[in-house]
C-alpha cells in the first residue's frame, strides 16, 4: 500500500496513473506475472510502447519486475507491487492539527534479542554479526538497519500533548519484514505490537524479501545475500479500534494507551512460542524501499478551541 500526499516525491505516481493503458496493464498483472511479450500482446500494443508504460509503473513502485532463465533465454517478468493506494489531498493548517515525529531504528531503549541478529549504519556493519552483545555498541544509534530472529526491541518517545490536547487517533508506520538466514520470499514471521505495554495485535510478515532486487534506498556496499527491504505498514489507533494498512487488527482503543504518560513506549516483538518464529528486521531512512524512520503520526483536539466555540454559540 502507498500512502501518498502532495510531495513532489509521489509526481511520478499520479503521473503513472493518468493512463488509460497503464491502468489496463496493472489490471493483466493483477491476475499474474507477465513478461513484456506477452503483455504488448494482449494491450495490442508495440514492445517498445509497453516498455515505456512498464517503466513509469515502476518508478512509480506500482509494479515490480525480475528477470528468469526460459527456454534458453531471459524475460523479464512485471508484477504488480501494489494493491491499495490512500492519497491525502491538501488541507489548511488550522484543519491538519498533526504532530508527526520519527524514531530512528537505533535509537531503542531496551532490547532482548537473538541470533540471527545484528545492526548496520549507512556506511558499514556494527560489531560482528549474530552477536546481542552489540546491540549495546557506542555506534547503534547510528543504525539504520536491524535484525534479530526472536526477541524485541522497544523504543520511547516523548508525549508532546499539552494538557489542554487529547489524541483523535494515532498512527505508527515503519517498513519491516521477517529475518531469515540469507534471503526467503516464503518466510512468515509473526510481528507483535505493543503500545505502552498494551498488546496492538499481530501482523505476519511473509518474507525476508530481497531476491528479486536490491531495496531501492539500500546502500551500494550492502551485502547483496541479505535483508534488502520490508513492507511499509501503518498501525491506526482510535476510537473505533485498531487496524493495520485498514484492516481490522484488534479492539484496543486510545483510552487504553494511557496516553497521559509523559513518554509513550513501542515495542516490536517475535514471541519464542509464536506459530511463525520467522524473526523481524527493521528498515530506517537510507535503507530498504522507503526512506523513513519509525513515525508517529499524533491527530490533536484543542479543547480549548472547543470552550472557545461553545462560548461564540452560547452568546
Amino acid at each position: 500500500m502507498i500512502w501518498a500526499n502532495g510531495e513532489k516525491r509521489f509526481m511520478p505516481l499520479y503521473e503513472a496513473l493518468a493512463s488509460e493503458v497503464r491502468w489496463n496493464m496493472m489490471r493483466l498483472l493483477a491476475e499474474g506475472e507477465l513478461n513484456v511479450k506477452d503483455l504488448a500482446a494482449q494491450l495490442k500494443l508495440s514492445p517498445s510502447i509497453v516498455t515505456m508504460h512498464i517503466r513509469k509503473l515502476e518508478e512509480a513502485d506500482l509494479i515490480g519486475s525480475r528477470r528468469v532463465r526460459l527456454n534458453g533465454g531471459t524475460h523479464k517478468l512485471c508484477f504488480l507491487k501494489q494493491h491499495r493506494i490512500d492519497i491525502k489531498l491538501p488541507i489548511s493548517q488550522e484543519e491538519a492539527k498533526i504532530r508527526e515525529q520519527s524514531i530512528a531504528i537505533g535509537h531503542y531503549t531496551a532490547f532482548d534479542v537473538y541470533p540471527t541478529c545484528g545492526l548496520g549504519t549507512l556506511e558499514k556493519e556494527i560489531g560482528v554479526w549474530d552477536d546481542p552483545r552489540y546491540f549495546l555498541d557506542p555506534e547503534r544509534v547510528q543504525a539504520a538497519i536491524l535484525w534479530f530472529g526472536r526477541g524485541f526491541v522497544e523504543y520511547k518517545t516523548p508525549n508532546y500533548l499539552l494538557p489542554e490536547q487529547s489524541a483523535e487517533a494515532i498512527e505508527i508506520s515503519m517498513e519491516l519484514a521477517s529475518e531469515a538466514p540469507g534471503l526467503r520470499d516464503d518466510w512468515p514471521s509473526d510481528i507483535t505490537f505493543d503500545f505502552n505495554g498494551r498488546v496492538l495485535g499481530t501482523w505476519t510478515s511473509p518474507a525476508d524479501f530481497g531476491r528479486a532486487a536490491r531495496g531501492r534506498y539500500t546502500p551500494d556496499w550492502w551485502h547483496r545475500n541479505v535483508n534488502q527491504y520490508g513492507l511499509l505498514k501503518t498501525i491506526r489507533i482510535d476510537a473505533a479500534g485498531t487496524t493495520i494498512d485498514g484492516e481490522w487488527m484488534s479492539e484496543v482503543t486510545l483510552p487504553d494507551l494511557r496516553l497521559e504518560e509523559p513518554f509513550w513506549t513501542l515495542r516490536f516483538t517475535v514471541h519464542e512460542h509464536a506459530e511463525h518464529v520467522g524473526g523481524l528486521t527493521l528498515y530506517g531512512a537510507g535503507f530498504g524501499n522507503h526512506d523513513q524512520d519509525i513515525r508517529i503520526r499524533v491527530h490533536i483536539q484543542d479543547h480549548r478551541e472547543s470552550r472557545y466555540d461553545d462560548e461564540k454559540i452560547q452568546s
